[in-house]
C-alpha cells in the first residue's frame, strides 16, 4: 500500500478513512507477525512507516470528527 500523506487523507470522507485505516492496521500486524514468526526483520524502515501513517490518519480523523 501507498504511504498516505496528510493532504490526501484531508480530501477523503470519514468511511474512506476508515476503511484506509482498517487496511493499514491488517498490513501492520501482517508485517510484525511475519518478523517475530522469522526473527528478524526484514524491512524495519516499512514498519515505522506504517505505524506513523497509522497516527497520521487518526490525527486527522480525529480533526474530522471535531469539526461536526
Amino acid at each position: 500500500m501507498a504511504i498516505l500523506r496528510s493532504n490526501d487523507i484531508r480530501e477523503m470522507d470519514v468511511e474512506e478513512i476508515q476503511q484506509k485505516l482498517v487496511e493499514l492496521k491488517a498490513e501492520f500486524a501482517k508485517n510484525i507477525s511475519k518478523s517475530s514468526a522469522s526473527g528478524v526483520n526484514e524491512n524495519p524502515g516499512k514498519v515505522k512507516e506504517l505505524k506513523r501513517t497509522i497516527a497520521r490518519v487518526l490525527t486527522i480523523m480525529n480533526e474530522k470528527q471535531k469539526e461536526t
